[in-house]
């Protein structure tokens, strides 16, 4: 008789080993909980394998070719610059690689069973996980399922050779001659900066009046402007309609102010947002809810309408955040574990690795107003800082959201070089129930990008020394 005739007993289920899957499997086994983590794919999902560090690393072999170039104003002139860029994707896997096998260690390291299968829900405690050779049953106490999204493919946009997800973004054997990306998102505007860097003549088609629309126009107009140096085609209020392909390239046609246009390159990027994969996993048969778009809907605690089972991630409502899916993982973990844990969004960052980087964390000041908070929006440019001057790169500013009653910290925007990692203090003082002064009195090194929050904290409490 085969295995798969006796179900497999686990406290905790976790359905998918993306950002979210295994965080969370790992911080339930902490907390003693008997864990079985399951995925069709490779561990650390799309995140880790083909999407946020794999397009990290490519967003910095970019840079490195843009600076390699040189620059006159500080008297550096190159010539005859070079990428091999079979090279560069080496490099790319080696760092997914080491991070992918890290992932499985800790894994395993916290006594978590990995098992390679896809998951079919059969009731609220049964689940088939089938692959190519059998079906097992499982049996579990408790299930997380952090099943992760899918590029979104648009009808007249069907992915082929020379029509890319993002992942086929990701993936190109050379660096194009030209490019154009459909959707001025973040992966859009990340992967199109990414290879105007390597020189790759791009195109920008986005349907809204803006690119990164979820950000202030105050700082996406920065983006562009670097955008159009780097000889950045944007299209705005733009439908893509479709696109005719050869075996040496494509041409795109879209309506743009009111006319027909056509654009040739030797590839187009799809890259208009992302779908749940919460369909064909069974979710039906145990009356899990979901809305129109297929997210599930949760409590709190990431609980859906089903006591025992849990969502996570781009599965449920918000932004598709690698870290938000991490943080939900641990939430529902210890929800599990009978802790009083509960998902609070305000200080939840969201960062796009444009050029330069731009960076928010809990409200804007518009946000702020519609909820009826009086708030004093703090701005501080990189142009008078010191160190922001010594990288030639000083575009941009931080602005601090701060209460009016009492100069709490509300919220922070930043564009500009290293906002990425910037943001993380703003989103501390959020989280700490800091004020401006806090900020303010806080001794930061100088010449440091730091000194940017510390010097828009003084301009909150009308103290600013570095700006008139």
């Amino acid at each position: 008789m085969v295995v798969g005739d006796f179900p497999i007993e686990v406290d905790t289920l976790v359905v998918g080993a993306g950002p979210g899957g295994y965080v969370a499997a790992i911080r339930a086994a902490q907390l003693g909980q008997k864990v079985t983590i399951v995925d069709k794919s490779d561990l650390g999902g799309t995140c880790l394998n083909v999407g946020c560090i794999p397009s990290k690393a490519l967003i910095q072999a970019g840079h490195l070719t843009e600076a390699a170039k040189g620059n006159a104003d500080l008297g550096i002139t190159t010539e005859n610059v070079s990428v091999d860029f079979s090279k560069v994707q080496e490099w790319k896997g080696n760092v997914v690689n080491r991070l992918t096998s890290g992932v499985e260690s800790l894994l395993k390291g916290n006594k978590v069973d990995i098992v390679k299968g896809e998951v079919y829900f059969v009731d609220k405690n049964h689940v088939k996980v089938m692959d190519d050779k059998q079906s097992q049953t499982y049996t579990f106490n408790n299930c997380i399922i952090a099943t992760g999204s899918t590029p979104i493919e648009i009808p007249s946009f069907p992915f082929s050779d020379r029509v890319l997800d993002s992942t086929g973004g990701l993936n190109l054997k050379e660096i194009p001659e030209s490019l154009v990306v459909i959707g001025g998102g973040y992966i859009g505007t990340e992967l199109g900066s990414a290879y105007a860097n390597f020189g790759t003549k791009v195109t920008i088609i986005e349907g809204e009046k803006e690119i990164l629309g979820g950000f202030e126009k105050q700082m996406t107009s920065i983006v562009k402007k670097r955008l159009k140096k780097k000889d950045v085609e944007i299209v705005t209020n733009a439908m893509a309609k479709g696109v005719d392909e050869s075996d040496s390239g494509v041409k795109v046609t879209f309506e743009a102010g009111g006319e027909e246009k056509t654009v040739e390159a030797d590839y187009v990027l799809v890259t208009v947002g992302r779908r749940p994969n919460t369909r064909e996993i069974g979710l039906e048969q145990v009356g899990i809810e979901v809305d129109d778009r297929g997210l599930i809907k949760i409590d709190k605690q990431c609980r859906t309408n089903i006591e025992n089972i849990y969502a996570i991630g781009d599965i449920v409502p918000g932004l598709p955040l690698a870290h938000k899916a991490s943080y939900e993982g641990k939430v529902a973990a210890e929800a599990i574990s009978g802790q009083k844990s509960e998902i609070d969004y305000i200080g939840m960052p969201a960062v796009v690795f444009s050029d330069p980087e731009m960076a928010s964390v809990g409200y804007t000041e518009q946000e702020a107003k519609e909820e009826g908070i009086k708030v004093k929006a703090s701005k501080f440019p990189f142009a008078a800082n010191g160190r922001a001057l010594s990288l030639n790169d000083s575009d941009g500013f931080l602005k601090l959201i701060t209460r009016e009653e009492d100069g709490l910290v509300i919220g922070g925007q930043i564009v500009g070089a290293n906002a990425s990692d910037m943001i993380a203090e703003i989103g501390l003082a959020i989280e700490a129930g800091m004020t401006a002064e806090d900020i303010a009195l806080t001794v930061h090194a100088h010449p440091t990008l730091g000194e940017i929050t510390m010097e828009a904290a003084e301009v909150a409490l009308g103290t600013p020394i570095h700006m008139l």
